[in-house]
């Protein structure tokens, strides 16, 4: 039997291919996609609409709730998973590059525009290249990002509220950007539990894939709970070299329970590891990171054990510059 939590928060879950063998990492099988959303039926969990998705942030905190998000708007989504969906009713966000849009394993615009139609979808925006813009100026970021509002206004009749981060990588310009272009919210691939609390141009979500996707570990993600921060420092997430190893400080809010608790891990030096945390307050804490974060990603988990089997969660993702 479930505990009372005050707030469930609101899971989102990120898939890209359906039934393509060939790319692990960003696959899910159709069978185990199918035992997924029989997990969400069973646990009663709600898929929210794109539209509510603001207002459920505040209201029916008490609701298990979840976000499908589908990113690249491939063709083994639309000709495997799309049928099962529509089928059950299900609502989602497709995010969509528009670069690729009608060439080689990616949907056409016919169909993403037979998507739109749907009561169900909502088409979001993934920029036009998916290149990895967050090492690029700030003026070609802008440039490729109002391509594709140009392109979804022509071909959807406007642009969406919603943008997810090529790579889930983003900087604090790259966030202020999107901001100023006029998106409501944005995604990244970051693991963590929303709630009303986040940054709204940095949320989290699970991705799903072959390696992270296996029914064991996917019960144990809807088994997850916000864990709600003040802020999180440094606040920007593009790392460059003189400031990899960062010094990473987390003020929580304060009526946590058993914050003590806590466990985080890192990915430094290429390794993950259990980090050595040191609290400086009550509420806050320092996660020494004694090496360097290597190659293009650092990654901080922090869980924290609650009842039932629940875990509050928290990821943070740092992009790490060569310069």
């Amino acid at each position: 039997m479930d505990n009372n939590f005050d707030d469930y928060g609101l899971i989102s879950i990120m898939y890209h291919r359906f039934n393509e063998n060939k790319y692990p990492s960003t696959n899910i099988q159709l069978d185990v996609f199918k035992k997924q959303l029989d997990i969400i039926n069973s646990e009663g969990i709600s898929f929210v609409h794109p539209r509510n998705f603001h207002k459920s942030l505040s209201k029916n905190k008490n609701q298990r709730k979840i976000l499908l998000t589908i990113d690249d708007g491939l063709l083994s989504f639309y000709e495997n998973a799309w049928p099962i969906l529509k089928a059950q009713k299900i609502p989602f966000i497709l995010f969509v590059n528009t670069r690729e849009v009608g060439s080689f394993n990616y949907m056409s615009w016919d169909q993403i525009i037979e998507l739109s139609k749907s009561d169900l979808v909502e088409i979001g925006n993934h920029s036009h290249s998916h290149e990895y813009l967050v090492d690029e100026s700030s003026d070609l970021i802008k440039k490729d990002i109002l391509t594709s509002i140009e392109i979804f206004k022509k071909k959807l009749g406007k642009n969406s509220d919603f943008f997810s981060y090529p790579f889930g990588e983003y900087s604090s310009e790259f966030k202020k950007i999107i901001k100023d272009l006029g998106f409501v919210f944005a995604f990244g691939q970051h693991s963590g539990v929303i709630d009303e609390t986040k940054d709204l141009w940095e949320l989290p979500r699970f991705p799903i894939n072959e390696k992270y996707g296996e029914i064991s570990r996917f019960k144990t993600l809807m088994k997850t709970l916000p864990f709600k921060y003040r802020n999180i420092s440094p606040e920007d997430k593009y790392l460059i070299q003189v400031k990899n190893p960062p010094k990473v400080i987390i003020k929580f809010y304060d009526n946590i329970k058993n914050l003590q608790n806590i466990n985080c891990f890192s990915n430094e030096g290429n390794k993950w590891r259990n980090s050595k945390i040191l609290f400086i307050e009550k509420n806050t804490l320092e996660i020494e990171i004694a090496e360097k974060f290597l190659g293009e990603r650092g990654r901080i988990n922090c869980s924290l054990k609650e009842n039932n089997g629940y875990w509050r969660w928290l990821g943070v993702q740092y992009v790490i510059s060569d310069r």
